[in-house]
């Protein structure tokens, strides 16, 4: 990788809107030391993007109160240490981290997904990661950033459009379309040595890679026949097959955790979900809501599949639950597209046209996030390294 600032493109996360219902108070008191980063601002503001917390000031009530200390000293270079009580003063958490200073901000998320999963009996979200692709001074950049927009790195700069990154499902690869050379491919990179590999570059559409869930296949568009269709490639043997055939547009297709596979359709007309087994078959219609729903993305847990839903002349994000078979719409609606679920399935990260955003997946929370540099098809990292 190699850093942001020297491709000369000005990324930055900011957040400018906050929703969420009833959120918990809890008091983060300066951490005392001589530490470079700001460790209890980091941790107030991974706590306050959950939407299930409110960070208080030191003369307010709070619930839950965080102390700690950030100090030079132990083997690595920082000591940083911090205890969570609740209100009548018991010991919840009483940790310490040995780090370098460039691990400090790393551990900030740390201390913040602790307290998020011991209060909720969740899983954090603050020490995850996000990819998406910038756009600025004539070229376009693939980016992996901390979840919060920090510590941005370029490891694709391309003066040809780069466009749908998908995670492997171990966090280490990146799957993405390039038109390197003025041609669309599909690209296998690693995220963290930055070797990279054309595996589909068949004459026509290669487009939408999705991983499988044991990470040993790809499911994408080609049009290699002629139209649009939906291939499953073993990345061992580089051989294609084919799951669809119809003289509809078939694309956009991802897999379920049971292997099974949705996917976007317009054989009945217009844009809806489908879902077809493991090799293929008679496509079942999931969708009926409106005239268009499409770009599934399936929660980790394979109970949700987020799409692109439009109404009139604007474009949501809405969910539909598998087990309920509940459609609901999460978004203002705009321009919406790219959903991307985080990894504890309960928040899903879209562009909206003039940044990126995140709902949860019970529309409760919601927060708009600018990334400059004309950032889209932002795609959240699954737990892993």
């Amino acid at each position: 990788m190699f850093s942001l600032a020297t491709a000369h493109a000005q990324i930055n996360l900011d957040i400018t809107k906050g929703v969420g219902g009833s959120s918990i108070p809890i008091a983060i008191m300066p951490f005392g030391g001589r530490a470079p980063e700001n460790i209890a601002s980091i941790v107030a503001t991974d706590l306050k993007r959950t939407g299930k917390f409110a960070p208080q000031s030191l003369t307010d009530q709070a619930d839950y109160a965080v102390v700690g200390q950030a100090a030079p000293g132990g083997s690595r270079g920082y000591i940083v240490q911090f205890q969570l009580t609740g209100a009548q003063g018991a010991q919840l958490l009483n940790l310490s981290f040995d780090v370098p200073a460039n691990q400090l901000r790393a551990v900030a998320h740390r201390i913040s997904d602790l307290i998020y999963e011991k209060l909720t009996n969740e899983k954090g979200l603050a020490g995850t990661r996000i990819a998406y692709v910038a756009f600025g001074r004539g070229a376009y950049y693939l980016v992996v950033s901390d979840a919060d927009g920090h510590n941005p790195q370029v490891i694709l700069r391309s003066s040809q459009p780069i466009m749908s990154p998908a995670w492997s499902p171990d966090g280490s690869r990146l799957a993405y379309v390039s038109f390197e050379g003025r041609r669309a491919q599909i690209i296998v990179q690693d995220v963290y040595s930055g070797a990279r590999r054309s595996v589909s570059a068949a004459p026509g559409i290669n487009g939408a890679p999705s991983w499988s869930p044991d990470g040993r296949r790809l499911v994408f568009t080609l049009s290699q026949d002629g139209n649009p269709e939906i291939y499953a490639l073993d990345l061992a043997s580089q051989y294609p097959v084919r799951l669809t055939s119809s003289s509809s547009i078939d694309t956009e297709a991802v897999w379920l955790p049971d292997g099974s596979i949705v996917f976007t359709s317009d054989r009945g007309g217009s844009p809806q979900l489908y879902r077809i087994g493991p090799g293929g078959g008679s496509p079942q219609r999931l969708t009926f809501q409106g005239n268009y729903n499409a770009r599934p993305t399936v929660s980790p847990d394979g109970r949700y599949i987020a799409m692109v839903h439009q109404r009139g002349s604007r474009f949501y994000i809405a969910v539909l639950d598998s087990q309920t078979r509940q459609f609901r719409v999460l978004t203002p609606g705009g321009s919406d597209e790219s959903p991307s679920f985080a990894p504890n399935g309960k928040t899903i990260i879209y562009a909206n046209g003039h940044g990126v955003a995140t709902v949860s997946v019970d529309g409760g929370a919601s927060q708009e996030i600018v990334l400059r540099g004309n950032a889209r098809d932002a795609a959240w990292a699954p737990y892993g390294r």
